[in-house]
C-alpha cells in the first residue's frame, strides 16, 4: 500500500492518528487533592448557611418592625375614630382639644418658620 492508500484506511476506520481521547490538546492533567477539594466544599456551604441565617434574621427583623408600625396605626385609626364618635355626638373629649392644640401650635409654628425663610 501507498501512503495515501493508508492515510484513507487509517480515517476509514475510525482511528484519530496521536490523538488520544478524553483529554484535551494543549492542556496538563490537573491533580486534584481531594480532600483539600472536599474541604473547600465545606467552606463553602457553612459561609453560604451564614449568609442565609443572616439574610433571614434581617428580613424578620424588618417583618417585626412594619408589624409594630400596623399596631401603632391600627391604634391611632381607632382614636381617630373615637373622637369622630365624640364630635358627632357634641362632645370634645380632654385628648382631642389636646391634640387640637398641639397641631395649631405646630401649623404657628411652621408659619413663622416659613415667614422668616422668605425674608
Amino acid at each position: 500500500m501507498s501512503s495515501d492508500t493508508q492515510a484513507s484506511t487509517s480515517q476509514m476506520s475510525g482511528e484519530k492518528g496521536q490523538r488520544k481521547t478524553g483529554k484535551r490538546p494543549g492542556r496538563k492533567p490537573v491533580k486534584i487533592d481531594h480532600k483539600a477539594k472536599l474541604e473547600r466544599s465545606r467552606q463553602s456551604a457553612r459561609e453560604c448557611r451564614a449568609r442565609k441565617k443572616l439574610r433571614y434574621q434581617y428580613i424578620e427583623e424588618l417583618v417585626a418592625n412594619r408589624e409594630k408600625a400596623v399596631f401603632a396605626l391600627r391604634e391611632e385609626l381607632q382614636t381617630c375614630r373615637q373622637w369622630c364618635r365624640e364630635v358627632d355626638s357634641g362632645q370634645v373629649s380632654p385628648s382631642l382639644r389636646e391634640k387640637l392644640l398641639s397641631c395649631s401650635e405646630d401649623d404657628t409654628e411652621e408659619e413663622m418658620t416659613s415667614d422668616t425663610e422668605d425674608t
